[in-house]
C-alpha cells in the first residue's frame, strides 16, 4: 500500500535560523532506522539523549520528535517535553514513560493521545519516514504553558523562545 506523495520538506528548514549545538544517543543514529524498541508496536520506548555546545544564555530545554511524513497535512507529534532545566543535558533511556518528571519537566499531549513518549507508527508500506528527536535551547526557565497544551501551541511559543536547537532524525519504516 504505498501512498504516493512527495516526501514532506525538512520542518526546521521551514522557520527562522537560529544556532544549533550536539544532540547524541545511544540508542538511536541519524540518518539510520530505528530499533523496534522505539516503535509503538515494538517497546514503545523513548531514546536515550544527551547534548552539548548550547548557549551559555540557555535558560531550559524543549525536547520534541516530530514525524513530518505522516499522511496528513500536519504530520504527527510523537514527543513534546517541556520545561526540563537547563542543569538537565540527557535524558535515559525510557524517560518518555511518565507524564511528568522529577525535575519538574512534564509532557504535553502527543498525537495518539498521551502525555508521554509515543514511538514510530507508520502505515505499513508506505514510504520511510523521519523521527526529528530535536532538543531546542530556550531563553526562558519556563515556556508560559501548561500540561493541556497542545504540540502546536508550544511549537508557537518555542517560535518567541528557541536560541538554538539540536536534531537527530533517525527513520523508520515497515514492510507491506
Amino acid at each position: 500500500m504505498s501512498l504516493d506523495r512527495p516526501v514532506a520538506p525538512d520542518p526546521y528548514k521551514l522557520l527562522p535560523e537560529v544556532g544549533s549545538f550536539t544532540v547524541t544517543s545511544t540508542d538511536v543514529a541519524d540518518g539510520k532506522p530505528l530499533p523496534d524498541d522505539h516503535a509503538f508496536a515494538g517497546g514503545n520506548t523513548s531514546p536515550q539523549l544527551s547534548w552539548s555546545g548550547f548557549p551559555a544564555e540557555t535558560k531550559a530545554f524543549v525536547v520534541t520528535c516530530y514525524d513530518p511524513d505522516a499522511p496528513i497535512v500536519s504530520g504527527f507529534w510523537h514527543w513534546v517535553l517541556v520545561n526540563l532545566p537547563a542543569t538537565v543535558t540527557e535524558l535515559p533511556t525510557g524517560a518518555g514513560t511518565t507524564e511528568r518528571l522529577d525535575n519538574g519537566a512534564f509532557h504535553v499531549r502527543n498525537d495518539f493521545g498521551t502525555k508521554s513518549f509515543g514511538g514510530a507508527a507508520p502505515p505499513a508500506g508506505d514510504q520511510i519516514h523521519r523521527y526529528y528527536f530535536v532538543i531546542h535551547a530556550i531563553d526562558v526557565e519556563a515556556l508560559d504553558v501548561d500540561a493541556e497544551a497542545s504540540p502546536a501551541v508550544v511549537g508557537f511559543n518555542l517560535a518567541f523562545h528557541t536560541l538554538a536547537r539540536a536534531i537527530l532524525t533517525p527513520t523508520y519504516q515497515i514492510a507491506e
